[in-house]
């Protein structure tokens, strides 16, 4: 008996790190009646030569399954595809229900400027990485950031993962694919999520999206939406409705803030956009 990380699921085969070495298992048919699944990022109990017992997860996500992160960094690009703010927004949402690290990094800056974005995120201390290639210093903060961590690579299908990924660690040597100037988004690059053992820790390029739905990572009701902005935690009990839900109603601090500047339009604009969405989702139908 000895102890694993899951490093890739496929097909009903697990790649585990074992204090042995690396080896290819199976689980034990258990988990399927439990109706839980192994994946990327599980420690587990090797016994037997199988899978024998996952360890209890301090989080993950549903799509693409990933367990025990401890970062996630969002990749946007600058231009082809454009930055969507919200789908950034809903990402971090999801890594604040989570209680997993966001990260931003922002590619393609030789094609076009940045603009506001590391202002917005960096005021409430989202750490927000222009990666410049031709300035390798420029993606050192990237690497300090996931050092000894279980961190996830993820963004827009096209947004520039794997060349990312290639440039802070060549050695990965993962494919990456022209943009599709018709369509507007990236070709499917990467299939699977697998973590590579990198600076102290391991890695996961994800499979890319050509849109971006929270489901695919978490459920979050509306009533939890509001803890998932950080920004809005000052406001807390400054609104004139002790159960203000921060949409308009009189009285309220955080869209008062909205209005003067003080929390970035945009982020706003995202919480009511995922307020809406949030509305049409009940608790019996995700099985809470």
């Amino acid at each position: 008996m000895e102890k694993g990380l899951i490093l890739e699921s496929l097909g009903g085969l697990y790649t585990v790190e074992t204090e042995s070495g690396i080896v290819q298992l199976k689980a034990r048919g258990i988990f399927r009646k439990d109706g839980l699944s192994p994946c990327a990022g599980d420690r587990c109990t090797v016994e037997g030569g199988v899978i024998s017992s996952i360890d209890e997860r301090k989080n993950s996500i549903i799509r693409p399954p990933l367990a025990n992160l401890d970062v996630m960094v969002f990749v946007i690009s600058t231009c082809e595809p454009s930055p969507n703010l919200t789908l950034v927004d809903k990402f971090i949402a999801v890594c604040e229900y989570k209680s997993i690290q966001p990260m931003i990094a922002i590619t393609k800056v030789d094609l076009k400027e940045c603009g506001n974005i590391p202002d917005i995120y960096g005021k409430i201390g989202i750490p927000t990485i222009v990666c410049d290639y031709s300035d390798p210093a420029s993606l050192e903060p990237v690497k300090a950031a996931v050092e000894e961590k279980i961190c996830a690579f993820t963004g827009n299908t096209g947004a520039g993962k794997s060349t990312l990924l290639n440039h802070i660690a060549p050695e990965l040597e993962l494919k990456t694919a022209e943009i599709s100037r018709k369509l507007g988004r990236g070709r499917h690059t990467t299939r699977v999520s697998r973590l590579y053992k990198l600076f102290g820790g391991y890695i996961a390029d994800t499979p890319g999206f050509s849109s971006f739905e929270t489901m695919q990572y978490a459920v979050i009701l509306k009533d939890e939406l509001k803890y998932c902005f950080r920004e809005f935690e000052e406001y807390e009990g400054k609104c004139r409705f002790a159960d203000c839900n921060h949409i308009g109603e009189k009285g309220c601090a955080v869209a008062a803030a909205a209005e003067n500047g003080d929390i970035a339009k945009s982020r706003y604009e995202s919480y009511l956009e995922m307020f809406e969405e949030a509305k049409n989702i009940k608790e019996w139908e995700i099985g809470r």
